[in-house]
């Protein structure tokens, strides 16, 4: 007997097409790689933020710190 580990068969949620989910496969362990690939290939677009929304942004994220670090260490006397 061959004690070789086949890979799992699983059925896409987008096509129904059966494929094999092997551990080097992209994208989604429930679609196959045709119906990943397109999610895969736009997930690396970047956005383009100008100064005044990256400052607001950094302010934004530093009040939010400011009021945990508030929440998480005041002294209840």
């Amino acid at each position: 007997m061959d004690d070789v580990m086949a890979f799992p068969i699983k059925t896409c949620v987008v096509c129904h097409e059966e494929f094999e989910l092997r551990p080097d496969k992209p994208g989604f362990a429930n679609r196959c790689p045709e119906c990943s690939s397109p999610e895969a290939a736009g997930a690396g677009s970047k956005v383009k933020v100008d100064a005044d929304e990256r400052r607001t942004t950094a302010e934004a994220n530093a009040a939010r710190r400011e009021a945990m670090k508030n929440l998480l260490y005041r002294k209840d006397s």
